[in-house]
């Protein structure tokens, strides 16, 4: 009797597994990724997906303790995600390659000197000088290099190479060959001809400088690339942070204050004034001024009352508020931006960098060649002492310290440059998408706009002073939070008089007495339920300014309306002239807001932008620059909101501006710290500045590379020139990128 075995179908698998998010350890380069990938994906009904720049696999058809064996067993460590504390780990790595770092350099610098100059200086040498350069190099070369030799021993153990394999194969042979040399006396021989005489004996055999240099370099390129990543990732904890840590239910006319995470669907919960709202709910009961702008960017806080629906991480400005929770933990309107923001962020990252493709091939090519070369020249009858030296000279001169400084010192010096002129530049994803960009989306409020509400004009009827309506406004709302009150007080010139007995209505106005008189300041609304007329020309004012995006605060005195008070958020100064900068090198130039199309329009007018795209919801936002990247359009977004977290990373590139909040600039790929909206011409610019440094370092090292091996395994090259020429071509990259520090701006 025979037995069939039935795998479950793909479905079956995902009900029995549903996907385990991994945190992957020990990841160098894009090519780990790949082999992780290749050893899960061969098991049946397993599907992986791994995010080489987040370090984080999604794994489908697993339970999650074969998912962590899996991984361990293909030379790398796992961790279930929602145990690993991401902060911590980035900065322990962080901290261990600075170590590393620090060592390699205060070894590397007195190797260099005191190896070359005994090397080429006989007559200043002393005994055991040769073992002296060993022990200032042993550190470096086992403990510095260590993460270099562990990837390239994880590699090899799975048929793969990588960058890391020439590096830790050149760290290697350039030690071993040294060390051989000092043991069997090979240092006593006669040297190289270098063109201009005989170099002395031994100086052709010591080669600790350069395996100390090339881990030195490379080092702090992986150091550097590290801090990078850190400050990428810290999308989905900003969020939290801004979150309600606590929720006030109400149950049975009974107010409990319980952790935010125990509140459910259906539950009443109530908020005060100066509260951040726990969850998405809809209000039942009172009536309020919500500031919505950490959600919307939005400057005007929004009246609720009975019926209106809220949203959980904004703030409650005036009355008690009872909601009934429609949306709470994963639910919420909050918690699923940090899901879009953090998965364009790991859609972006999934693109394999130039080097990690050209190294797929260039490393086993290379290593094929030292093979050859040696064998070549032995078989030659060359002996055995010049195969060596002509494939050692190979490896060095192929070990790719040029191409690993290409992206990170380019990328350092372009940093620095832009820290100077307000520009932080966090990674090389912003660096790639920046020189093909098209089209450049603005958020409005709080980006062209200055996001505060600033008084721009009154309008006094029936005779009234309208110094003194303005006074006496002022006088009302500076007890008031609301920020159009703000910009009431903030335009008063001269004194406030005092206010006895305010009285604030939410969503409608305040009234009190001033100097004797009664005064109510608000809407039209709030001056009819007290039976005041007011004028046309008023409310001509009204619409008008409703039309346009603005708002208006009616004043009356002693039952009579005295004038009216326009406030809107103006256009920065300098905003049509870098919208017309835009639009002079060749970008189209969209306006993006969830304002009406009235006030978007007439903001768009004033700034001369290519195209309005108006009434556009906050979650929303992020699908209308996907909608442009899907019509081809290579898109740049420029925003300050939280709203725009999820924007700024689905563009190809995210830039936020300082004065937008935390969770917007961590999700950008470029920060403009310059309170001038300029910066954002200037970044595109010094962004393309910088990847065309970055393409010609590649480029030269490649040549460079592709030329000096040929000549290396003819013979031509002893190690020690190889050592040289190697470090010359790290010097041109280095030397090119600092070119970068002449960048100058337009604004």
């Amino acid at each position: 009797m025979s037995t069939a075995t039935v795998n479950p179908s793909n479905e079956e698998q995902t009900v029995l597994h549903p996907p385990v998010q991994l945190q992957i350890g020990g990841m160098t380069c894009a090519a780990c990724a790949t082999t992780i990938e290749k050893r899960l994906s061969r098991i049946d009904g397993v599907h992986v997906s791994v995010n080489f720049a987040s370090e984080q696999a999604t794994v489908t058809g697993m339970g999650v303790e074969d998912a962590i064996a899996a991984v361990k067993d293909a030379g790398y460590t796992a961790a279930l995600l929602s145990n690993v504390d991401l902060a911590a780990e980035a900065e322990r790595r962080i901290t261990t390659l600075r170590h590393r770092l620090i060592v390699a350099v205060l070894l590397t610098l007195p190797l260099m000197d005191i190896g070359l100059v005994l090397a080429l200086e006989p007559q200043l040498r002393f005994p055991a000088w040769d073992w002296l350069l060993v022990v200032l190099s042993l550190p470096v070369v086992f403990w510095s290099a260590w993460p270099f030799h562990k990837a390239t021993w994880s590699n090899l153990r799975h048929g793969v190479t990588s960058m890391d394999t020439l590096v830790s194969l050149g760290v290697l042979s350039s030690f071993g060959w040294s060390f051989i040399s000092i043991l069997i006396g090979a240092q006593d021989r006669k040297g190289y001809w270098l063109g201009y005489g005989i170099i002395p004996a031994g100086a052709d055999t010591l080669y600790l400088h350069v395996a100390a240099g090339v881990t030195c370099f490379l080092l702090a390129g992986r150091y550097f690339e590290a801090r990078a990543k850190r400050s990428a990732r810290s999308v989905l904890t900003a969020l939290r942070q801004l979150a309600a840590k606590n929720a006030r239910i109400l149950h049975d006319g009974v107010e409990t204050i319980i952790p935010v995470e125990q509140l459910r669907t259906g539950d009443l919960f109530v908020t005060l004034a100066g509260e951040i709202l726990a969850a998405d709910g809809e209000v039942v009961e009172g009536s309020s001024s919500i500031d919505t702008s950490m959600m919307t960017g939005e400057p005007m806080p929004t009246g609720i009352t009975v019926g209106s629906m809220v949203l959980g991480g904004t703030m409650n400005l005036t009355g008690r508020i009872v909601a009934r929770a429609t949306g709470v933990g994963d639910h919420s309107q909050l918690a699923q931006m940090a899901v879009l923001a953090e998965e364009a962020q790991a859609r972006k990252a999934n693109a394999q960098r130039l080097v990690d493709k050209v190294v797929e091939i260039f490393v086993p090519a290379v290593l094929a060649i030292v093979v050859l070369t040696f064998f070549g020249w032995w078989i030659a009858g060359a002996g055995t002492r010049h195969g060596l030296s002509a494939a050692l000279s190979v490896l060095v001169i192929a070990c790719p310290c040029a191409i690993g400084l290409a992206t990170p010192t380019a990328l350092m010096v372009g940093v620095g440059r832009g820290g100077q002129l307000g520009i932080l530049i966090k990674g090389p994803e912003a660096l790639a998408a920046s020189g093909r960009i098209d089209t450049v989306v603005l958020d409005k409020t709080g980006t062209v706009t200055s996001g505060e509400m600033t008084l721009v004009a009154t309008l006094p009827t029936n005779g009234h002073d309208v110094d003194r309506a303005h006074r006496y406004a002022a006088a009302l709302d500076q007890h008031s939070t609301h920020p159009v009150a703000k910009a009431v007080v903030a335009a008063v010139k001269g004194t406030i008089p005092a206010c006895s007995s305010p009285h604030t209505e939410a969503g409608r106005g305040i009234s009190g007495e001033v100097e004797g008189h009664h005064v109510l300041v608000g809407n039209p609304v709030f001056l009819t339920e007290a039976d005041i007329e007011v004028p046309d020309e008023l409310n001509h004012v009204v619409v008008e300014a409703a039309g346009i995006g603005r708002s208006t605060i009616l004043v009356a005195i002693d039952g009579q309306a005295a004038a009216a008070l326009v406030v809107a958020d103006t256009v920065k100064p300098e905003a049509p002239d870098v919208i017309a900068q835009l639009k002079a090198i060749g970008l189209r130039t969209i306006l993006l807001t969830g304002d009406s199309k009235a006030a978007a329009n007439a903001v768009g007018t004033q700034l001369g932008t290519d195209e309005v795209l108006a009434e556009v919801l906050p979650t929303n936002k992020a699908e209308v620059v996907e909608k442009l990247r899907t019509e081809g359009r290579v898109v740049a977004m420029v925003g300050d909101g939280i709203n725009d977290a999820a924007a700024l990373a689905s563009a190809d590139l995210g830039m936020a501006l300082v004065t937008g909040t935390d969770i917007a600039m961590r999700s950008a790929d470029i920060i403009c710290v310059r309170h001038h909206l300029g910066v954002v011409p200037d970044a595109i610019g010094l962004s393309k500045r910088t990847l065309r440094t970055i393409r010609g370092n590649l480029a030269w090292a490649f040549i460079y590379n592709i030329a000096a091996i040929p000549i290396a395994a003819a013979g031509l090259l002893n190690p020690l020139i190889s050592g040289l020429a190697m470090s010359l071509s790290s010097l041109f990259v280095v030397t090119h990128s600092l070119r970068l520090r002449n960048f100058s701006t337009r604004s």
